[in-house]
């Protein structure tokens, strides 16, 4: 949250407060007499110059409170609120939920749990609706990359990132436990009991445990037109199940050299119906998927003296996917893939500190993908069974002075794909710069301005190349160039009513050379893939975020975020589709936040907005997607019981039951709503 909370005395800040007290102190020494007085408590709201304001590159960041006054189950409902940011949401509280940051595509955003890469190698794609929101801390989504030059290679090598950070232990002084239990129930039949408990092994060792189970039979009413009448239909989604479970274990651990490490183990498993496109007014579907991801990792980070710190990262995780469509009958049966993807990662970081103005870093990681499957007809449509060795390497200087601020990085990428049987797309290199500047013009810190270029490249994933049917190992790599340019405002106001405020804004350019497209078929397991060949990209993000204090302990904070992004296709000036706005891509988006605190109670108001698109690349009137928005609103109440903090939250969804299609024939829930009880210790 961009205001803190300080404790001090009545009517006065701290060095005042302090002196005061000094005062009072040297008094008492001198006379006894003077009478003593209990000042009353008050709490000041002032803000700092946060990451949000000082970052070369475009930084959105949403945590603490900020997240529980959202209406939000998961990431993914969190993350709409953003700028330049396209959520493809298939429906319902099961349906696939993949993120896109200014158009660059899916498989151009890279997400990172506690500092270490999610990552997907069969399709590129992280479905960020398996993520709830109980066991996040802090969400941060930054284009082109942090503004750091200490990070993993990895950090270096994609379009935008999304930060996740679980919840640390923080204990307070004499305490050896957290915890928080919270219980959700509400539309599509939602059961979701969650437990966090977090407990102080020694002074330097913190143990952490989450866990929690969701259960939803996914239904929803919703209306659907034949094209001619209008809205004149009214059916229930079904196969939007979903029975889920989560079980996230830490250690984390200081030692006597300040050095720190942590350890964590992931289990999440999930069964769940596909709910399938509502096409010739047929509703149903009875496709089935099944997933099991498990991963084990860990970090250290040491600073062994002013001139040199190390970090290190290592990971292995396995994910389990089942798929079943009894619709379908192969050659075994009823048509049912298997697949087993292992990933291992290593990683290392080192920052050299060369003198008060300069920094130098080297990082280098490797990474083994292998993709097997079973069951699928694998003898008939010859299945191959792709193993891919990454290694990325990243070289990295920073200038930073009083005022000024420039970064420089060079990500090598060298890949190489094998596969047991036909042809693999073979060995890959590429060196791709990075350059971020950040200059503050004025003796006032409040004003900055930024820039930062960078350039890209990814390999299709292991689905785009060989997967049966739709796969093609000739699909041709994808390049991209980004162009920044923004500033930033960031004002505290005293004895004022508004007290603060901010504002980024960023305009940008982005040419994308081979641009790959995936649109979703007849199910969810199967997209379309091809190249869309030059794609040129021209936006602006606007955020701005207020902060006003009231008479009578009201407190209210404000949101906006705007975007306007021409995303057109430049491939062929002979070809029908030329300048045609892209696939799914509006021009004008934007969200509101309100939220007003008073005493125990909170309200909580959001609006989400999104202009007209196309589904398909020509931009006919038969592929027009309307606009579709929704206000949602929160109530929440908390109150001190023992040593428990009880919060009592109701939530309504898409207050005026608005239809909307995020992805085309795939109907969004009405009006629904959320309770939810829960007890931090």
């Amino acid at each position: 949250m961009f205001s803190i909370c300080l404790t001090a005395i009545q009517g006065l800040f701290c060095d005042h407060a302090l002196a005061q007290a000094a005062d009072t102190s040297r008094e008492k020494i001198t006379t006894d007499t003077v009478k003593s007085h209990h000042l009353k408590e008050v709490s000041i709201r002032a803000a700092r110059l946060s990451l949000r304001n000082t970052s070369a590159t475009p930084v959105q960041i949403l945590k603490g409170t900020d997240l529980e006054k959202l209406n939000s189950l998961s990431v993914a409902d969190a993350i709409r609120f953003f700028s330049g940011v396209q959520i493809k949401d298939y429906g319902g509280i099961g349906g696939l939920k993949t993120v896109n940051v200014r158009s660059l595509g899916t498989n151009h955003v890279a997400v990172f749990y506690d500092g270490v890469e999610f990552g997907n190698a069969q399709n590129g794609q992280v479905d960020l609706g398996k993520f709830s929101l109980d066991n996040i801390e802090e969400i941060d989504l930054y284009n082109a990359q942090k503004s750091t030059i200490f990070q993993p290679a990895k950090g270096f090598a994609a379009g935008a990132s999304l930060y996740m950070m679980s919840k640390q232990p923080n204990f307070e002084a004499g305490s050896r436990t957290n915890g928080k239990l919270s219980f959700k129930t509400g539309s599509f039949g939602l059961v979701n009991p969650s437990l966090l408990w977090q407990y102080k092994l020694s002074d330097n060792v913190y143990s952490s445990i989450s866990t929690e189970v969701i259960h939803a039979n996914g239904r929803y009413r919703f209306r659907t037109t034949n094209g001619v009448t209008g809205y004149d239909t009214t059916a229930i989604r079904h196969n939007g199940d979903i029975d889920a479970q989560r079980v996230e274990a830490g250690l984390y651990g200081k030692l006597k050299d300040s050095s720190a490490w942590t350890l964590k183990g992931y289990l999440y498993h999930s069964d769940r119906g596909l709910p399938g496109p509502t096409v010739n007014n047929n509703f149903d579907s009875k496709q089935r998927q099944k997933e099991k991801d498990v991963f084990i990792q860990s970090s250290y980070n040491k600073k062994f003296s002013e001139s040199y710190s190390l970090m290190l990262g290592a990971k292995y995780s396995d994910d389990h996917t089942e798929y079943f469509d009894p619709t379908i009958t192969t050659t075994r049966g009823l048509l049912e893939n298997k697949y087993d993807e292992h990933e291992l990662y290593l990683s290392a970081a080192n920052k050299f500190h060369i003198n008060s103005f300069w920094d130098a870093a080297f990082s280098a990681d490797y990474q083994r993908n292998t993709l097997d499957a079973t069951q699928n007809d694998s003898a008939v449509y010859r299945f191959v069974r792709p193993t891919r060795n990454t290694i990325l390497t990243a070289l990295a200087t920073e200038v930073h002075f009083k005022r000024f601020n420039a970064q420089a990085s060079l990500l090598g990428t060298f890949v190489n794909d094998q596969v047991d049987t036909l042809q693999a797309a073979g060995k890959k290199t590429k060196f791709t710069p990075a350059v971020l500047l950040s200059w503050q013009p004025f003796d006032n810190p409040d004003f900055r301005l930024r820039s930062f270029y960078k350039s890209i490249f990814r390999l299709p994933s292991f689905n785009d190349l060989y997967y049966t049917f739709i796969g093609n190992s000739f699909l041709r790599p994808e390049y991209t160039k980004q162009y920044d340019v923004g500033f930033t405002y960031n004002k505290t106001f005293q004895q004022h009513t508004l007290i603060y405020f901010a504002i980024q804004t960023d305009a940008y350019y982005n040419q994308v050379t081979d641009k790959i497209v995936a649109i979703p078929g007849m199910n969810l397991a199967r997209w379309t893939m091809y190249n869309l060949g030059k794609v040129h990209i021209r936006g602006l993000e606007i955020n701005s975020q207020a902060t006003w204090q009231l008479p009578g302990e009201l407190f209210i904070n404000t949101g906006i975020s705007y975007t306007y992004q021409k995303a057109i296709d430049v491939t062929d000036p002979t070809d029908i589709n030329y300048k045609q706005q892209i696939p799914y891509t509006p021009i004008n988006s934007g969200s509101v936040l309100v939220g007003a605190e008073w005493r125990k109670f909170a309200f909580n108001y959001s609006y989400i907005y999104v202009a007209s698109r196309y589904d398909s690349k020509y931009n006919a009137p038969e592929n027009y997607l309307q606009p579709w928005y929704t206000h949602d609103i929160s109530f929440s109440y908390t109150s001190n019981y023992n040593k428990h903090k009880i919060k009592l939250t109701g939530e309504l969804n898409n207050v005026f039951s608005q239809e909307n299609y995020i992805a085309l024939n795939f109907p969004m829930p009405q009006i629904n709503y959320r309770f939810t009880i829960s007890s931090t210790f």
